[in-house]
């Protein structure tokens, strides 16, 4: 059974592995009061590379408002940065998302039809809109690749 997270909820405490070094704090914001919090499948995902590339035009839209954005997938950091080297992101990126990260934030988890895929488990798309308070105001999550917000 599927356990999604609701709006109003405190946000759960999540560490990923941050690209470059260190960790990103899901819900935690260190340059804005708000975090928005993209998951994208994976490198695999030309659907994913479309997406993050649009996002990466809205950033500083989002930092006039206040929200600091993070993106994060399951893939390992080499995917990662390969991801970043593809779309041109600037925002901080997370990698090597857990399965019990993945099911903690109530994402749906795909298996790979295949290794050229994906050789683990890969989250499908989520968004999470995280105010000051560290609860969860908006969650988007899908079961699908183009089922997601539009940046804009």
């Amino acid at each position: 059974m599927h356990h999604a997270l609701n709006s109003g909820q405190p946000f759960p405490r999540v560490d990923v592995a941050r690209l470059g070094g260190g960790t990103l704090a899901l819900g935690r914001p260190t340059s804005a009061d708000w975090q928005l919090i993209f998951v994208y499948r994976g490198l695999h995902c030309p659907i994913c590379k479309g997406y993050l590339s649009e996002l990466e035009g809205k950033l500083p839209q989002f930092a006039a408002t206040g929200i600091e954005v993070v993106v994060i997938s399951g893939d390992p950091e080499a995917k990662a940065a390969k991801m970043v080297e593809e779309t041109g992101l600037t925002a901080p990126m997370g990698h090597d998302l857990t399965l019990a990260q993945m099911r903690q934030l109530g994402l749906y988890v795909s298996i790979p039809r295949s290794e050229k895929e994906s050789d683990r488990p890969f989250p499908e798309p989520g968004l999470f809109l995280v105010n000051p308070d560290g609860d969860l105001h908006m969650v988007d999550i899908s079961h699908a690749p183009f089922l997601r917000p539009d940046p804009e």
